[in-house]
């Protein structure tokens, strides 16, 4: 086993030796690329980085332990023999190392955590969300190691991630990310880069002046909290000491009618999780004393995200004498219970549904807004905290939209707090700097002046075809900026795997709108999807999967159609507006234009999935798309139905959409008080009332219902029968109203159609159908019974016949049941 280091090697550790001192005293970091092919080299040159960095700790900063992370990839040999090289010679050299393995599958777990050192061995792999999650556990003074491929040859590695951007007609994804973050790696302070191949160093580190040291953290706690002082002692900066006294203004319950809302915005690694877990106990401290049993609920897009505050809230517990008991799920906490509290993690989707003294929303840009809305609506004292850049999500994107709405509502008592103070590290450190470029986690899209609104509303665009290779250059680079940044405020989530993936996918193109000024508007990420060769089809109809192309594979599974699997057509991945200028016909002008270009290049249709409501369904029926399919059951985290709609180019493919949309209406019908009863009635009305006709011939009552039938539909119109035993009457008659062809249908109201959706299709109670109608019960009673009567003067069925019918007249009708 070779342990010497090269001369060369020696350079960079000399300079790194040098700004340790300052590295302690300032609290930044440093990182050390090691690049090469060799694993028994790189391994030994990343375990001498770590004695030495130990030597020079012990001495500067008086340290007992040094706590590292070392974070491969288990399923290759070569990355299980560096890891043991690195380890014998740490575990025979070191005195106070201790030194954690994990693989790249379990690097969530590690959020929150603290390291002295991470090594990242990106020899297999580099993901965008692994760079985004783990840079951010090193400590101010730590140091960073990665170790590589070949430099020169890493651009074109090919990695995990790239291989899984391959898809069946483009199996070779591009080679651009790699060489961005080679060239950002390069461009950035605090860095040193080496060649383990030809022992020559490419980047060493820049030699620091003492100048600058950071000032020691002064914390000065509140003179007359409500929390007992142990809780603020819990903090670590002067920021989290401010959180957690806003918190305290939860103690006091509202008015009636009233809500408060405490919202604790940060860039990632401010600690904010932290802080709220430690006021969530001070909370549970004050409010035990007055309530049997104190609940406090906790959600976020999933358990992983709210480790950091079960930790921190675990800590003050145990400081307080609390007892509780640790419940957790595939390794995650999700329940502190004790004799008098709780604190539970529930999913986004659930929280509406249940009772809790305090709501926790944490890393809120990851859930969908309308999900949101539901949480507010539903509990009257809340805490959302969110990251507005980091790779959990984007809040800018939460505060334009979510948080304007809370502002302006005149019942909601809003605090809000931002964090500024890493925990970590100091704020001018380098390596966030670096990560920050590289993930482009502080993208933000143009700012726009007088003469861009004019632009706008006159309509004066252009349609911009991009090619990746231009935007990861230095001279698109701004582009790409102001493109990833509207995606950041529009979208819910929005990662660094999706920065790899504009880069990398060979499938995947970019569209935008700009203005006369060269400011972006519209962004647009598409997918090239289809067509799919006989024999995956025919795997597909059997319920197998494929990469990539997801509308024909959810169409070939769900709608059945085999032709379609010869199609090929562009499936828009995102669409995002400047939030400034949403409303004003861009998004639509885009859709257009891609629609024209997709003609153009001969393709048979575009088509997209989202997460449906009202506004976006809209949207998406405006520029001529149909609704083809929805998932059986909501997203957890948004709370929403994904629905697929698809515009038809080409003849053929029109034919089998519009059959495919006869289909969708069909199994909306039947699907809606089993599947989709909490469908919201707008949606469902514009999903049956959009489209062709499913069925092209007028339809009788008299053809549908027996003679018995229709006189008790009778009855109902006149009054003696209530609607409850007549509801199997009324659930045929509104199937046999959206089967019927438009021209043909009775002339029923809005308002009408959507009491046959609430009431009749979906079942909900007399008060939930006045709610969606917003009227009184009795006006949709009264409403629901003239329905029947519309249809009974249809039929001609006379109003002052005699009730009842004679055996000799009874007829059973068996041709056609609904």
């Amino acid at each position: 086993m070779v342990e010497s280091i090269p001369q060369s090697f020696s350079r960079v550790l000399r300079r790194l030796g040098k700004n340790l001192p300052n590295l302690f005293k300032k609290r930044i970091r440093h990182l050390i690329v090691i690049s090469g092919n060799d694993p028994e080299r790189l391994g030994t040159l990343a375990a001498r980085t770590i004695l030495y960095y130990e030597r020079h700790a012990k001495k500067l900063a008086t340290v007992n332990k040094l706590q590292a992370l070392y974070i491969y990839h288990d399923e290759f040999d070569d990355a299980n023999y560096m890891r043991d090289v690195f380890e014998k010679i740490v575990k025979e050299k070191s005195s106070i190392t201790e030194v954690k393995y994990a693989v790249y599958e379990t690097s969530e777990k590690f959020l929150g955590s603290t390291f002295d050192v991470l090594i990242m061995d990106l020899t297999k792999d580099l993901k965008p969300n692994d760079l985004g999650r783990l840079i951010g556990i090193v400590r101010g003074g730590g140091l960073v190691i990665m170790l590589t491929p070949n430099w020169h040859e890493w651009d074109n590695f090919m990695t995990i991630f790239k291989r899984n951007l391959a898809v069946p007609q483009y199996p070779n994804p591009r080679h651009i990310f790699i060489k961005w973050i080679k060239r950002k790696l390069l461009g950035h302070k605090g860095i040193a880069i080496y060649d383990a191949d030809k022992l020559r160093v490419i980047k060493n580190f820049e030699l620091l002046s003492e100048e600058a040291i950071e000032k020691p953290r002064e914390i000065t706690f509140p003179k007359k909290p409500l929390f007992p002082i142990v809780v603020y002692k819990q903090a670590l900066t002067q920021d989290q000491v401010n959180v957690i006294k806003l918190l305290e203004n939860l103690y006091e319950k509202p008015k009636k009618g009233k809500k408060k809302v405490v919202l604790i915005t940060a860039d990632r690694g401010r600690g904010k999780s932290c802080a709220v877990g430690i006021g969530v106990v001070g909370l549970i401290h004050l409010l035990s004393k007055i309530k049997p049993k104190v609940r406090i609920l906790v959600t976020a897009p999933s358990p992983t995200n709210v480790q950091s505050l079960m930790m921190l809230a675990k800590q003050t517990l145990k400081e307080m004498g609390y007892d509780y008991n640790e419940y957790k799920r595939g390794g995650n906490v999700i329940e502190l219970r004790g004799d008098k509290f709780s604190i539970e993690y529930w999913e986004p989707i659930n929280i509406p549904k249940l009772r809790g003294d305090i709501v926790v929303v944490d890393e809120a840009a990851g859930i969908h807004v309308p999900m949101l809305y539901r949480i507010w609506r539903s509990h009257s004292r809340l805490v959302f905290s969110t990251t507005i850049h980091g790779y959990e999500g984007a809040g800018r994107g939460f505060s334009v939209r979510f948080l304007k709405r809370v502002k302006e509502d005149p019942n909601t008592i809003l605090y809000t707090y931002e964090m500024t103070e890493p925990i970590r590290y100091s704020i001018d450190d380098p390596i966030e700097k670096w990560q920050f470029d590289a993930l482009l986690l502080d993208a933000e899209p143009a700012e726009l002046d007088e003469e861009d609104i004019k632009a706008i509303e006159e309509q004066r665009f252009e349609y911009v075809k991009y090619e990746p290779e231009y935007l990861f250059s230095p001279k698109g680079e701004n582009e790409l900026r102001q493109l990833f940044g509207i995606y950041v405020l529009a979208h819910y989530r929005n990662e660094p795997d999706d920065l790899g993936m504009i880069a990398d996918a060979p499938h995947h193109i970019v569209r935008a709108v700009k203005l006369p000024s060269g400011k972006i508007v519209c962004a647009l990420q598409i997918a090239n999807e289809g067509p799919i060769d006989h024999d995956m089809a025919i795997e597909l109809l059997k319920g197998g999967k494929i990469p990539g192309n997801i509308i024909p594979d959810r169409f070939l599974k769900h709608l059945r159609i085999k032709e379609f699997a010869q199609t090929r057509g562009w499936r828009i991945v995102r669409i995002a507006t400047h939030p400034e200028v949403q409303g004003k016909g861009i998004g639509t002008w885009a859709l257009s234009k891609v629609i024209e270009e997709a003609r153009e290049l001969g393709l048979d249709w575009v088509g997209a999935g989202f997460g449906v409501n009202e506004q976006l369904l809209r949207f998406w029926l405006k520029s001529g798309f149909y609704p083809v399919h929805i998932s059986p059951d909501r997203n957890p985290i948004s709370g929403e139905y994904t629905v697929l709609v698809i515009h038809p180019i080409s003849k053929t493919t029109r034919e089998i959409i519009e059959a495919a949309n006869r289909e969708f209406k069909l199994k909306i019908l039947y699907s809606l008080p089993i599947n989709y009863r909490d469908l919201e009635v707008e949606v469902a009305w514009l999903f049956l009332n959009y489209g062709p006709d499913i069925l092209d011939k007028d339809i009788s009552l008299k053809e549908i219902f027996s003679l018995i039938q229709l006189d008790r539909l009778w009855t109902y119109c006149n009054g003696p029968m209530t609607f409850e035993a007549a509801a199997d009457l009324m659930i045929k008659l509104a199937k046999i109203y959206w089967m019927m062809p438009k021209k043909r249908r009775p002339k029923l109201s809005k308002f009408h159609e959507y009491i046959l959706v609430a009431k009749v299709l979906q079942g909900r109670s007399w008060e939930e159908a006045a709610e969606v109608t917003r009227v009184k019960v009795k006006d949709v009673q009264n409403e629901t019974r003239n329905i029947a009567c519309i249809f009974i003067e249809r039929e001609g069925y006379g109003m002052d016949r005699e009730p009842g019918i004679s055996m000799k007249e009874y007829e059973l009708i068996t041709s056609l049941f609904i």
